[in-house]
């Protein structure tokens, strides 16, 4: 039995690396990615759908189009006038990307300023997912108009997932971060969080800490992702560590964590079982990092089980 899932945050047109050394567009973002590799591995009695604002010029009509051929609704998209969609590029050394951004008046930033639309398409769906990023680019009502309404879905028994997702450089203060992180994280069922990140961030001395800082927080579940050493998953109970699968040659690894994020979360929401559920999303993730840019096409993945 399917049910919808929906993703909440901002796709941006990408710049990435080709083979030959020359840039390709793409579109990507940390929340669509994510909903891409659920499309990917979920069946289709699951919708998929994606919430965001975009604007009225050609480009975010060629994304929409994309977003369309790849499965995923785009019927709650808001549409703003004499908005474009932000922009970001890729660059790569050795196989580790960072990146450049172009998003200022990106039109995302205002995709909660509609409260009634926004709650239309929460109660509308069964699962949540969101990220740090989609609050770093809110302003502060608007991201408290979010959270607002996943807490009310968190309430109402659905799940709500969230990856912190840290980027210092989107918030204004590392006090404001830390406070929305955490407010992120009471509104959410299950917390998806990078080790990295955290101990950088929140000076998190091991995963234990980590896991024990979001289920303070309110969080049911946190799987706290530790590049090649692999997945833990803390539910309270116990703290259980999937190992990563070993890559021998990295080619990108852009889109890493959103692909662990989607696939697991595919799998959990068939099998109801976190530990085969990481383990699944593991080999996910390690096909991905093989491949340049953040979006793998599906038929690479279909052999992955």
């Amino acid at each position: 039995m399917g049910g919808r899932f929906l993703s909440i945050g901002e796709c941006m047109v990408e710049l990435s690396q080709a083979d030959d050394g020359h840039l390709r567009k793409g579109f990507a973002g940390d929340t669509f990615n994510t909903a891409w590799y659920a499309r990917a591995c979920l069946p289709k009695d699951w919708a998929i759908d994606y919430f965001t604002a975009l604007g009225d010029d050609a480009m975010s009509d060629e994304m929409i189009a994309f977003m369309g051929s790849a499965g995923i609704g785009t019927q709650s998209i808001r549409r703003l006038r004499g908005k474009t969609p932000g922009l970001y590029m890729i660059n790569l050394k050795d196989g580790e990307r960072s990146f450049g951004y172009w998003r200022d008046s990106s039109a995302a930033r205002q995709l909660a300023t509609d409260g009634d639309a926004l709650r239309a398409a929460i109660e509308a769906s069964d699962v949540l997912y969101f990220s740090g990023i989609t609050l770093a680019i809110l302003s502060r009502e608007d991201a408290f108009t979010l959270l607002a309404e996943l807490r009310r879905a968190k309430a109402a028994g659905k799940l709500v997932a969230f990856d912190p997702n840290l980027r210092p450089r989107l918030w204004s203060s590392l006090d404001a971060m830390h406070t929305m992180i955490a407010e992120g994280a009471r509104a959410a069922t299950l917390v998806m969080p990078s080790f990295d990140d955290e101990a950088a961030h929140f000076s998190d001395d091991s995963i234990a800490a980590t896991i024990r800082r979001y289920r303070q927080y309110g969080a049911v579940m946190v799987i706290v992702k530790n590049g090649p050493d692999g997945a833990t998953i803390g539910d309270g109970v116990q703290e259980t560590l999937v190992p990563a699968v070993k890559v021998v040659k990295v080619i990108d690894t852009t889109s890493a964590g959103d692909s662990f994020n989607g696939a697991f979360l595919a799998h959990y929401l068939q099998h109801k079982n976190a530990v085969t559920a990481a383990g699944f999303a593991a080999k996910i993730a390690a096909r991905v990092i093989q491949e340049y840019g953040a979006l793998v096409s599906p038929e690479k993945l279909k052999s992955i089980r």
